[in-house]
């Protein structure tokens, strides 16, 4: 089993294209564990059948944010070196809220400074590059087994 985690627009490409059920194991014996559960795939589904064909996560009612992104890209302009321990105490909020903003943010810890992560042309086609693999070897092995 590979240990590649497909991003969510690969696995709604791959349903998109079988636009069946049985897209759902197929995805299950590619990606095991990281597949898409059936409610997800049913859900896709339904939004295929209404012509809708955006790939992207839609924006979902949640909890409301805690403080705005800017406070902490203030913050982080005053000092790129602090800790998210020192940043969660500072804005008054629990560390993996101040994580999951860095990381919505796109910024990564590297050498002990917060910068903004740029993937290269490379890394970005990657992860198609291996759905579009293992979509052949699978269209492969369904011709073999008729």
């Amino acid at each position: 089993m590979l240990n590649f985690v497909p991003p969510n627009e690969c696995l709604w490409e791959v349903l998109i294209h079988y636009f069946e059920e049985k897209c759902y194991w197929m995805l299950w014996e590619a990606y095991g564990e990281h597949a898409p559960s059936q409610d997800t795939c049913d859900h896709g589904f339904q939004r295929f059948k209404s012509d809708d064909f955006d790939v992207k996560d839609k924006e979902r009612p949640g909890q409301l944010k805690k403080f705005e992104d800017q406070q902490l890209q203030a913050l982080l302009d005053e000092d790129v070196c602090q800790t998210e321990n020192q940043l969660a105490e500072r804005l008054n909020v629990a560390q993996q809220t101040i994580s999951d903003c860095l990381q919505a943010m796109g910024k990564i810890l590297k050498e002990g400074k917060w910068v903004s992560h740029q993937l290269n042309e490379r890394q970005m086609e990657d992860p198609r590059v291996i759905s579009k693999m293992l979509l052949h070897w699978h269209e492969s092995l369904f011709c073999i087994e008729l």
